[in-house]
């Protein structure tokens, strides 16, 4: 084509606009696309080019047409990336196949709606200019993440657009500085600038060509030397790991202790195996047992353990106790039920407990009491769980100090980081993915909860209930995964540290620049000309 390529006789002319029926099959396909580098391969390339295939769309779409492709963008993008949400709900929560997939389809509705509303940013900015709407896009995408993020009650910020690039450890790196918010912004620039590209009038595409390519050489040239110069992490201790590999059950018989003396005593011997490592620590999961220091079975197991071990023993329990909020109102001396991390020191003795402070909606609590007649029926825990109130750290021998979070918490970037700020030089993840299944879930888990220890410059012990146990250096590395859905322990290494980094300082700042910066630019867009 003379002066030209095939990629121009694809753009829309000055004052065209896309074809409604086209925008919003783009829509739909990009996002079923880009669930490709959260599932299966998980090949990070289409994370780089969707949202841009998306924002080519929508740029001339009529307004309507923006919103919807955005919407079906993020509909199928869920349906495609999380269905395991409607396999636990149907396996483990009591609802029918139907019933689970309607869950999942009123998740990927409000996804829908905020995606929706960046591609309607986006076609706003772009009536003012497609460059503009360019440089917009990455702010306005990361917004909409950080809102998804702080959703009362229902956030779920489950596979950003960040996480397939935080697989190379080079470009993750960039999360120490701005939290996850800024791999997103990274990421989602990269594809406004394909659409810019792909979009704009001026420069030439010549031009525009070569300024891609250019920015695309800088990041592969990151993405292969960045892995080569990190420093290597020493390790100074080892933590055995227990990976209990329990069934999952919906409920347990009053004589559950006897029925499991066995596998009680197999996973005994597999923490107190001697290894030439000499572990100074051990560590349970999160567990589908009735695991309870209010129980005296559990807790003479747990004491005599701690002391045979003859260090620190930390496990994921139930506390059962008097609200830790005041302003809860319960009848005088009841208790109430409590997802915690019990430590108990070398004498047996219990000297910290740490209570879930981010618990899951639906499963171990009841977002919204008014419908509670719709989804009683998820879980037979559903209202029981209380949430705890406090990013407590605890003290190790040593003089050294350490946070615990909970499963479903390692997904709250600046939730994690408090731990840090509190002074936590070791961070511990204890989990249960069973609930999971072999879905893509936990290792969708794993690999927002490996951001973690970038963000705050801290090694992660990660203990599973059935996979993935591993531990995780300050710079991402992944050292000794156990096998998934086999009763097993590993010494994984660990050390501490003491530094801090800007995001464990100062938490959010970057992803509330997106949201100033956003609110500045679609703002601008309802200013009347002169």
């Amino acid at each position: 084509m003379p002066g030209g390529s095939w990629l121009s006789s694809l753009r829309p002319r000055a004052g065209a606009q896309t074809p409604a029926a086209l925008s919003l099959v783009i829509g739909a396909a990009s996002g079923a696309a880009l669930s490709l580098s959260f599932t299966g391969m998980y090949l990070s390339i289409y994370s780089w080019v969707c949202v841009g295939v998306l924002l080519f769309a929508v740029f001339r779409a009529e307004p309507r047409i923006a919103f919807s492709s955005g919407f079906l963008h993020g509909l199928f993008f869920v349906l495609t990336s999380v269905p395991w949400i409607a396999t636990v709900l149907s396996v483990h929560g009591g609802l029918s196949t139907i019933g689970g997939w309607g869950v999942l389809l009123l998740i990927a509705m409000a996804w829908g709606i905020l995606t929706g509303s960046f591609a309607w940013a986006a076609h706003r900015l772009s009536r003012r200019s497609i460059p503009l709407a360019c440089m917009g896009a990455p702010f306005v995408w990361v917004t909409f993440e950080f809102v998804r993020a702080h959703l009362p009650e229902i956030s779920f910020p489950w596979n950003l657009l960040g996480y397939p690039a935080a697989a190379n450890a080079g470009l993750v790196q960039l999360t120490a500085i701005t939290g996850i918010y800024g791999l997103s912004f990274l990421v989602a620039g990269f594809n406004a600038l394909l659409a810019w590209t792909a979009s704009s009038d001026a420069p030439s595409l010549k031009r525009r060509v070569a300024v891609s390519g250019a920015i695309a050489a800088i990041l592969i040239a990151v993405a292969i030397l960045g892995p080569r110069m990190l420093p290597q992490s020493q390790a100074h201790h080892f933590a055995r790991a227990v990976q209990l590999n329990f069934p999952e059950s919906p409920a347990y018989t009053a004589d559950w202790y006897t029925e499991h003396a066995a596998d009680l005593e197999e996973i005994r011997r597999l923490s107190l195996a001697p290894s030439a490592d000499k572990p100074d620590l051990l560590v349970w999961p999160e567990a589908p047992a009735p695991f309870s220091f209010q129980n005296v079975q559990f807790a003479t197991i747990a004491s005599k353990l701690a002391i045979e071990f003859q260090r620190p023993f930390l496990a994921g329990a139930i506390e059962w106790k008097p609200p830790v909020d005041p302003s809860e109102k319960v009848p005088p001396g009841r208790v109430v039920p409590y997802n915690s991390a019990l430590l108990l020191d070398a004498q047996g003795q219990r000297v910290f407990v740490y209570d879930k402070v981010h618990l899951v909606p639906f499963g171990e609590y009841e977002p919204f009491p008014l419908i509670h007649r719709v989804v009683r029926s998820v879980s037979d825990e559903v209202g029981g769980f209380h949430k705890g109130n406090q990013y407590v750290v605890a003290p190790l021998p040593g003089g050294h100090a350490f946070g615990v979070f909970i499963c479903y918490e390692a997904i709250y970037a600046g939730e994690v980081r408090r731990f840090a700020a509190n002074g936590a030089q070791l961070f511990i993840n204890i989990s249960n993915d069973g609930w999971f299944g072999r879905s893509a879930a936990a290792e969708q888990h794993l690999h927002m909860a490996r951001v973690r220890a970038v963000e705050n410059r801290r090694w992660i012990v990660r203990t599973t209930n059935n996979g993935f146990t591993v531990s995780i250096d300050p710079y991402g590395r992944v050292y000794q995964p156990l096998p998934p859905d086999v009763r097993a322990a590993v010494d994984l290494p660990y050390d501490f540290r003491i530094d801090k980094t800007i995001y464990s300082r100062f938490g959010d700042w970057f992803a509330w620049l997106c949201v100033l910066v956003s609110v500045i630019l679609v703002a601008t867009t309802f200013r009347k000309e002169n």
